[in-house]
């Protein structure tokens, strides 16, 4: 018995047939939607490039581009497909045609799927490339006549403005590297001297941050040096002073942007394959129907339509039962240390081919 049998009538196939044609030509549209949605997401990304690793972070967005060229594609020749099965003369054209389609429309939905699930498993492949990108990125923050590198202040500080963030992990970042300029050192002053030489690498470390890293809303003039001490300011205490400047690293407000814009994508393109599926199954069920009307060969006879065969359900079920038996014998085969004491008189009762020896006559 086959699974899921509906019946139809010439009429209900026809409408069946307008309808698939219908759904085919949306799902081009579809098609666009993920392309669309591909170039938005690189757009994106490629925004901050400047501030990211290449980590693999365009292989979510090359998938949806690709899957939405072949959405166009394969739609496209169903929607001919579904307009021809409503006349049994055209439908022998692609009688032998409309089976691996669907077959390839399948495995073309199972990647829409996997498309889907890149968008949401992304994450840690993005945090990994902002980490490294965005210390990269720092390093190269003094270097505003280093050719290739000197858009890196720029860069930054447009990061810091628009995000409301600072540094990598937090504030406390700008404290292990140098981020100020030989240039801007006054390199006869003592107190210079004595920080070059007194910091590892001699380089010129402070517990000061850029001004790009200030709040704007905070009540009281940004403070950017000697953050982390007290006795420096008026009324300052550096542990509760967090009105001063931003407290949140560069790379968590970018993950959490990135990640809002590909949970919405993963949520379009999950809709788009519940999509794709329902149109595939009433490519199948058109299929099952005009395939028995060409059997019986009577345009307007009844026929039944459905979704697998009989054959294939037995034939899958038959394969499931050998392979548990051949799991069971291997199991049997496998235990260590334990052998039958009686194996060599079960041997000794069969003769060749395993045929028990008292199948033999006895010779007289």
């Amino acid at each position: 018995m086959a699974v899921l049998r509906v019946k139809f009538t010439k009429s209900k196939r026809d409408k069946l047939a307008q309808v698939l044609w219908i759904l085919n030509w949306v799902s081009v549209m579809m098609g666009l939607v993920l392309i669309s949605l591909g170039i938005f997401l690189k757009m994106e990304i490629r925004k901050r490039s400047k501030v990211m690793a290449s980590q693999g972070t365009d292989s979510v967005p090359n998938m949806l581009i690709a899957v939405g060229a072949i959405a166009c594609g394969i739609n496209f020749l169903g929607g001919k497909i579904c307009h021809d099965c409503s006349d049994n003369n055209r439908f022998t054209r692609w009688r032998l045609v409309i089976l691996p389609y669907i077959i390839c429309t399948f495995f073309f939905t199972f990647c829409i799927l996997v498309g889907a699930l890149m968008c949401y498993t992304m994450r840690s492949t993005l945090e990994e490339s902002l980490y490294l990108g965005l210390k990269q990125a720092m390093s190269f923050y003094k270097d505003t006549d280093a050719p290739g590198w000197c858009f890196m202040k720029t860069t930054m500080d447009e990061l810091h403005f628009e995000f409301r963030c600072c540094g990598n992990n937090g504030f406390r970042d700008w404290f292990e590297i140098q981020w100020i300029s030989t240039r801007y050192l006054d390199m006869n002053s003592k107190d210079v001297q004595d920080r070059l030489k007194s910091n590892v690498n001699g380089k010129y470390l402070l517990d000061g941050i850029p001004f790009s890293c200030c709040n704007y809303n905070s009540p009281r003039p940004c403070i950017q040096r000697q953050l982390t001490n007290n006795t420096a300011h008026y009324n300052y205490d550096y542990v509760t002073e967090e009105l001063n400047h931003w407290t949140t690293g560069c790379r968590q407000a970018l993950l959490d942007y990135y990640t809002q814009i590909m949970q919405s994508i993963g949520f379009s393109v999950l809709i788009i394959w519940l999509f794709e599926v329902s149109v595939l199954i009433g490519v199948r069920y058109l299929q099952t129907a005009m395939e028995n009307v060409f059997l019986q060969d009577d345009p307007e006879c009844e026929s039944e339509g459905w979704l697998l065969e009989n054959d294939f359900v037995e034939k899958a079920k038959a394969n499931f039962n050998i392979t548990k038996n051949l799991h069971k014998v291997d199991q049997i085969s496998t235990i260590s240390g334990v052998e039958d004491p009686n194996l060599d008189v079960k041997k000794a009762a069969y003769g060749p081919d395993n045929i028990p020896l008292k199948a033999f006559p006895i010779a007289s």
